[in-house]
């Protein structure tokens, strides 16, 4: 085999080790996607739950010992932005924690 045979042949290895990498690189970029998309669906289902079960209790509809303080923590912050002002109140608010899993 010739030098050209060789480089050649070592070319089309690379390239085919670069196709096999690329290949691996998006699948893992998909699956990292669709694992963020995921863990946001199910923080956005909690959230609706969570607003969900506070209505229910605040109608009367449910009652859990569980669910006294947390539903007590909402109304205080509640009136807390109210007694802040409603300027401030409406300002965007920066979330920091991650998404429960």
């Amino acid at each position: 085999m010739g030098f050209l045979d060789k480089a050649k042949s070592a070319a089309a290895e690379a390239a085919a080790k670069a196709k096999e990498g690329a290949e691996f690189a998006a699948q893992k970029a998909k699956e990292t996607g669709e694992t963020v998309q995921t863990k946001r669906e199910l923080g956005s289902a909690f959230d609706e739950l969570g607003q969900k079960a506070f209505e229910l209790v605040g109608n009367g509809a449910i009652s859990h010992g569980e669910l006294t303080p947390l539903v007590e923590k909402i109304r205080e912050l509640q009136a807390k932005l109210e007694s802040i002002g409603e300027s401030e109140a409406d300002a965007p608010v920066e979330e920091h924690a991650e998404t429960p899993v």
